[in-house]
């Protein structure tokens, strides 16, 4: 049996002789999986002040943090809260380190979720106005799978340029806002900023 000869650049080859950097992407993932931790503890004192969804037993289950290597290739943490996820219905509010990329936060509405604060979404846009400074930074879904976090015009449109009327009408809603990882110090605020804004949404108007 003839085996296949693998080539390796002098630059992978580097790489591979260098232990350091997989030692220090790993301890940066585990501080972030910390923060993420610490940022859903957050999440779940603010949801309280949003009376609508604190009696929501189903959707307030313990804050999820995941990690892996292999969201298009790299690596990755995740937070899920509030999360409720079967077929028919999603509640899910989902906020992502991804190496190399951006930090995001997603809403994802599908069926009774949807109905249930749809409505409020469409207020809200419609007081705010689609090109509202405000809006600048928000993307709604245009895939077909609401599991898709990059931004690629595939993916995500800016809200402010959708054409669509209702966002009930949708077969499910997906809104998302991202920060450049160079802003590494505004990180928390981002998050915990967009968390306040997306519950407000679907709540208050």
């Amino acid at each position: 049996m003839s085996l296949a000869k693998i080539a390796i650049s002098p630059k992978e080859l580097e790489l591979v002789k260098n232990a350091d950097w997989i030692l220090t992407k790993n301890a940066v993932l585990d501080k972030l999986a910390t923060l993420m931790g610490q940022i859903g503890n957050a999440y779940r004192e603010d949801i309280q002040h949003f009376v609508d969804l604190a009696q929501r037993t189903d959707i307030l289950v313990s804050p999820k943090v995941s990690r892996g290597e292999q969201y298009l290739g790299l690596p990755y943490i995740m937070l899920d809260y509030p999360r409720h996820f079967t077929t028919e219905n999603i509640f899910a509010i989902r906020s992502l380190f991804w190496w190399g990329n951006h930090c995001s936060i997603h809403l994802v509405l599908k069926g009774q979720a949807l109905k249930d604060f749809g409505p409020s979404i469409d207020r809200f846009l419609d007081l705010q106005g689609r090109r509202h400074p405000g809006l600048a930074h928000w993307f709604i879904g245009v895939n077909p799978d609401p599991w898709h976090h990059h931004f690629e015009p595939d993916n995500y449109q800016p809200l402010n340029q959708w054409p669509g009327k209702s966002v009930t009408e949708l077969p499910f809603l997906k809104l998302g806002a991202k920060m450049d990882l160079t802003d590494w110090e505004d990180w928390v605020g981002f998050f915990l900023k967009s968390y306040k804004d997306l519950l407000s949404m679907c709540t208050e108007y």
